[in-house]
Order: structure tokens, then sequence, then C-alpha cells
């Protein structure tokens, strides 16, 4: 049968200058299960190096370690960590508890790794601390223990799992004389329930309550004294600890216990370091809040100019005489007519149509005389220009067929001859150049881009503005409505052929409002591009302070690591843990920054109810996935940086 322990030539040698120091030299040893085994030597003598090497903290440089049989060199980091787990339990000088957590929660954690269910673990760690006279200190933690308690809480710990090799590294260095003879009674009555206890101490009298002493003296073993036969039955301890076969372990178990532990870390941590925490998040909350917040202004401002342009009519095309703005010859061009106009609103892709004559004249009404713009224009024009009816109601087709004298005022017009927009002028007569008007209604144009809001605007009738005031036969302009299902390119070209049919020559021009929207999608879309990739780049240095954080975290929290590998947890279950609290991190800064860009939004429609910033589904979506990619990506090396730590170094640090 061979040997629980076996070390075949061992040799622990650590860099220096030129050359190396060996702490340990040659070492050849063999441990049968059930001993309890005393290293005794000086400080600096190699005895807390042979102790790591034995726990599978710490790897030989030389030689070869093999547990129940199997050669240590041969393991992976994850076959390591399982023994460390599962089979050793460590019982350290300065205790190493997390105080983060109290009694019962340090000793669960080498049980959670192990996979084993909550309410056993929960159940094992109170009969453990129990059986050691804490059942009253459970729930206290680490800073309000005494020493001889908490290193209680670590025994308990150590046996969890059943802790097959305890393994104890001055137990009794940091304790009174009184806590320290309980400790030593402890690990005594484990012995006797079968625990193998490996015991690192420079004192003699302790040493002398082993049945086994290895003296060990500048990394070289002077001596190995067996008190006692092995062979001899163990003393029972009258009152049994149970032993870990009774435990059920499932994987997904493990994974969520796993998981869980990491995750209640990362928020105690978060808790505990208050400011660094907000300042990590600061970055990615300012950055998710740039970005949505532009979204929303972009979406807001590109739907406000549609509806501005959409007011004067979707897909309006103006067709007016000569070959383009500026032509000097195009106010001798007359062949664009009343019939011209019917005939493109018998067109299957026209919504509707209506001719336009642009003049102006003198308005009088009693002993007010003003400046007015007047535009004559057909039924259809307040449905093509999107003119708002605010009173009364405005001419009709009857009234174009019979040179009505009636006329629609704008608000402008309503103030300057009334008084007052709220003055009722309908059925009131005016005085335009001799011609007397009724006023039928007052009515609103959504968009000023054809003529200027300052300006007095009534619309009258086409045809009493050419027969009764101009005395012509032309138009100054045709404005044309598209359909909502036919395409404005299309129609340009149909009304095109049919002008130029009418007229044997293209002695007119067209303006597409279409055009100008899209133009206008097109470069409200590349502002939001660019003022999007400005708030990502602030999304990203946010990105990169969550990395500097955790980085620094890493290093301050080196002996927490030691401690939860030295205790089994893996290399996946490290990374884990760090990458849940990078990306928790930068979830809630996420969610912080989506509120806040909410809550900007709803003060600035406060401000402005003319303008809203509109919120998209997707956008926030997108953003939340960004912040915890973000987490993701610059968790990552930091959270491997901790995986990668050596055990032992890490313990070693404070």
């Amino acid at each position: 049968m061979s040997a629980l322990l076996e070390l075949k030539g061992i040799y622990r040698e650590y860099p220096s200058g030129d050359g190396v120091v060996a702490v340990l030299k040659d070492v050849d040893l063999t441990i049968q299960s059930g001993e309890m085994v005393a290293i005794i030597g000086t400080s600096g003598s190699g005895k807390t190096t042979l102790m790591n090497i034995l726990g599978c903290l710490d790897r030989p440089t030389r030689g070869v370690y093999r547990v129940n049989g199997k050669a240590t060199p041969d393991m992976t980091p994850n076959d390591l960590a399982a023994l460390r787990r599962e089979h050793f339990g460590f019982i350290f000088q300065r205790y190493h508890l997390l105080s983060d957590l109290n009694a019962l929660g340090n000793v669960e954690i080498p049980a959670i790794y192990a996979g084993f269910e909550s309410e056993t673990r929960e159940s094992r760690s109170r009969q453990l601390l129990e059986r050691l006279g804490l059942g009253e200190r459970m729930t206290h933690r680490p800073n309000q223990l005494s020493g001889g308690q908490q290193q209680r809480v670590s025994i308990a710990r150590a046996l969890v799992n059943g802790g097959e090799v305890i393994l104890a590294d001055e137990p009794t260095g940091a304790l009174d004389t009184k806590s320290g003879a309980e400790v030593m009674k402890i690990l005594e009555e484990l012995h006797a329930e079968g625990h193998t206890v490996i015991l690192v101490t420079h004192e003699r009298e302790i040493a002398e309550r082993a049945e086994r002493i290895i003296e060990i003296k500048d990394g070289e073993i002077l001596s190995d004294t067996k008190k006692l036969s092995i062979n001899s039955q163990p003393k029972r301890a009258k009152e049994q600890i149970k032993q870990p076969g009774a435990i059920s372990k499932n994987r997904w178990n493990a994974a969520i216990g796993s998981f869980g532990d990491a995750l209640s870390m990362a928020i105690r941590s978060m808790a505990a370091h208050r400011m660094r925490t907000f300042l990590t998040m600061l970055g990615i909350i300012i950055g998710i809040t740039s970005v949505v917040s532009v979204v929303a202004l972009g979406t807001g401002s590109r739907q406000k100019i549609l509806q501005d342009i959409s007011s004067m009519g979707t897909n309006t095309i103006n067709i007016y005489p000569g070959k383009n703005y500026g032509d000097m010859k195009s106010n001798k061009v007359r062949t664009l007519t009343v019939a011209d106009a019917e005939m493109i609103g018998k067109q299957p892709f026209v919504d509707s149509v209506t001719p336009s004559i642009l003049t102006g004249g003198t308005l009088k009404y009693k002993n007010i005389a003003l400046s007015a713009s007047i535009r004559g224009t057909g039924e259809q024009f307040f449905q093509v220009q999107g003119v708002k009816i605010l009173k009364g109601k405005a001419f009709d087709k009857q009234s174009v067929e019979h040179y009505a004298q009636e006329a629609v005022i704008d608000p402008n017009t309503l103030k300057a001859l009334f008084g007052s927009e709220d003055a009722d002028p309908i059925g009131e007569v005016i005085i335009l150049d001799n011609v007397p008007l009724r006023i039928t209604g007052v009515g609103k144009e959504e968009s000023h881009m054809s003529m200027g809001s300052d300006k007095l605007n009534i619309w009258i009738p086409y045809t009493t503005a050419m027969s009764r005031i101009l005395g012509q036969t032309h138009l100054a302009s045709i404005v044309v409505r598209v359909s909502d299902n036919a395409s404005s390119e299309a129609a340009e070209e149909g009304i095109a052929k049919i002008l130029k049919q009418r007229h044997g020559t293209e002695d007119f021009f067209m303006a597409n409002l279409d055009s100008i929207r899209q133009t206008i999608e097109s470069t409200t879309a590349t502002m939001q591009l660019l003022i999007s990739m400005i708030a990502t780049i602030a999304l990203l240095v946010g990105g990169i302070g969550v990395m500097n954080i955790m980085l620094v975290s890493v290093t301050e929290r080196t002996s927490e690591i030691g401690v939860r590998m030295a205790v089994g947890a893996r290399q996946s279950d490290i990374m884990q843990q760090f990458l849940i609290e990078a990306v928790v991190v930068c979830i809630i800064g996420g969610i912080l920054g989506i509120l806040l860009a909410l809550l900007i939004g709803e003060v600035f429609g406060q401000l402005n109810e003319s303008f809203k910033m509109i919120f998209s589904a997707t956008s926030i979506v997108v953003a939340f996935a960004c912040s915890t990619l973000i987490g993701i990506l610059f968790g990552y090396i930091p959270a491997r940086n901790a995986a990668k730590l050596d055990p032992v170094i890490a313990l070693m640090r404070e």
C-alpha cells in the first residue's frame, strides 16, 4: 500500500541575483495516513516551505511529490485545487479569514467551491462551529472574535470538506497560552478521530505532543523520530465529526454556489469601498448617458425637422417657370397654366395639387392700411401646404369656380387689423387694392419655408387673384403633393413628361421637398453618428477606468485570493469572481446612466415643450449591452491576473 504523502529528492530553489538559493535540499519524506507529525525548526529552516509543498500551495523546483501515489507535477491546476479543496485542510498562523464574511460564511467557503448544497454545507458548518465551542459566535466577523476564536473558525474551515490531512502552520504562534492549549487539544482530538495532522512549529513543547517529530535545518531533514507506532489503533474521540462522504455534490450546485458567492462578494466589496466604486462607475455613467442622450436628441431633432417639412406636405413638388432659380427670363415664361395643374391633378401618383399666384398689395380695414403678401391658391392648397384652420373655414371649390371674393388670413394679419389674435374676424370685410374681400377663416401655416413668419399673409382663390387683382392667365407656380405610396422621383418624371408634351419644350423646373428632407435626414444622421462616436469614446475611457480600478483591486486583495485558492478555489472560480465584480459595476453604472439620460430628457421636455428628446428602446438596450460588454472586456485582464497568482505567493502578501 502506497504512502499517503511521499516526497523524493525535493528541492525548492529561488532566484537570488545571478544564482539561486535552495530553501529545501534533497528532502525525502513519507507520511502515512492517520499520523500526527510535527515539523520543527528555527525560522528560515524551510519548514513552512515544506508544508506549502505538502499542501500543494507550492511546487518543488526538482524532485517528485506524490499524493496517494499520484505525482503532483503531472496534475493540472484544477487537480491541485481539488486536492486542496477535498483532501487538505489548512490552519494558518495568521488565521487568514475573510474580513467581509462572518464565522459561518468563512467556514462555508470550501464547501461552496466543492459544490455542496446550501442546506447541507450550512448544517455541517454550524455543526463544526458548535463542536468547537463557537455556537454563539457564528454571525460575528473576524474583527469581533478573539485570536483563539479566529483559529477555531480556521479549524472548522479546514474540516468542512472532511480535512483528511490537516496542515497547521504555527497554529499556536499568535495565541496566548490558554488559547494555544485549546487549539492543540482540538488537533489531538482530530488525530484521534483518524485525521492525518501535520503541524509546523518552532516550539519543542508543541512538537512533543505529536507522535512523530521531524527536525529540519537549513532545508535538510536532521532527524525523524517516531514516539508511537503508527500501526497502533488511534484513540477515538467520544464525539465524532461526520465525514464528507454523507454530503452529496452536484456540479450545477457547484456552479450556482460559486456564482452566488462571487456575486455576493462583489456586492460586499463595492459596498465596503463606496467612493472607489462610484468613481469606477462614473466613467460608465457618463458614457452611457451621453450615448442614450445623443441618440434621443438626434431622433427628436430629426422628427421635429421632418414634422416641419411634413407641415408643407410630405413629398411636395413645386413647379416653377424658367430654367432654374435666378433665371432672369422666367418672368417672360407664361406657359404654366391652370390647365396644367388640372391635368397633373388627374394623375394616379398625385394626392392633391394647387395653382399658386404670389403678389403683394395694400390691405385696408376701417382706418388701418397695411402691406400684405397675397397668395392666390386652389381649394386644395390648405391640404398641400399643411395650413391649419384656427377659426372659421377655408374657401372651397365652389368659391374658386365662382371667383368668390373671400379670404383666409393668418394670425399676424388678424392681430394687425383687429388688435388681438383672440378677436373674431369671420364675416368682416377688408379691402385689398380696392377689391373687397370677406374673411371666411383664420389659418396658420405650420412651416414658414415659403413665407416669412413676420409677414401678413392672405390666401384668396386663385381665380379671384387672376381676374380681379392681377388680370393674368398664367400661374407663378404649381404645388403638387405626391401620394404617400408613390415615389417622388417617379412623380417628377411623370410631371415632366406631361408638361413637355403640353408646352412642347422644357420651360419649367421643379423643386422636390422630399430631396430636402432626405438631405436633412442624411445630415442629422451624420451629426448624430459623430456625436455618438464622441460618446462612445467616453464610454471606452470609462471602461479603461474600470480595468485600472480592478487591477488595483487585485493588488489590494492578493491575500484574499491566496486564501480562496488555499481552500480549493479553481482558477476559473477566481476569474469568475473578478469578472462578476467588473460586470456588476458596469451594469449598475449602465442602469444609472440610462436613468440619468431619461431624467435629462424629462427636464429638457419641461423646459422646451415644442421639442422633445425621443428615446429609443433599441438604443437603451444596446447601451446596456455595451456596459455589460465593457465589464467583460475590461475586467478580463484583471481577472486573469488574479486567477494566475501562485497561492503561496498570494498568501505571503498582506
